[in-house]
């Protein structure tokens, strides 16, 4: 059951391109955001869409597949687990913020 823990699986389309940074140790990191569709009907039989907008982080080898492949307007499926931080903006103010954590991407357009 561990490996169901903090488990995410998505399967969206990405809003832009992926942000690549470069740490001076020569590491790199992807940072992107996917869009998920949603539908349902509402009390009066009306269809309602809705996209779901979620924050995802690439971290490791993966970036290189990122670099290279994923594009925006890309459909992709990732799996990873939630992580939250947190940072004082510029008034001081605290923010927060939720991302996936990726650890596995796959390619769904051609």
């Amino acid at each position: 059951m561990n490996t169901l823990r903090n488990k995410v699986q998505l399967i969206g389309r990405l809003g832009q391109d992926p942000e690549i940074v470069s740490f001076q140790d020569g590491n790199k990191m992807a940072k992107f955001s996917i869009a998920t569709d949603d539908s349902y009907k509402d009390k009066n039989g009306n269809k309602v869409e809705r996209a779901y907008w979620h924050n995802v982080v690439v971290k490791g080898s993966l970036v290189k597949v990122v670099e290279q492949y994923v594009t925006k307007g890309k459909e992709i499926a990732i799996e990873g687990k939630l992580t939250n931080r947190s940072w004082d903006d510029q008034e001081g103010n605290k923010r927060y913020t939720t991302e996936i954590l990726c650890n596995e991407l796959l390619m769904l357009s051609k």
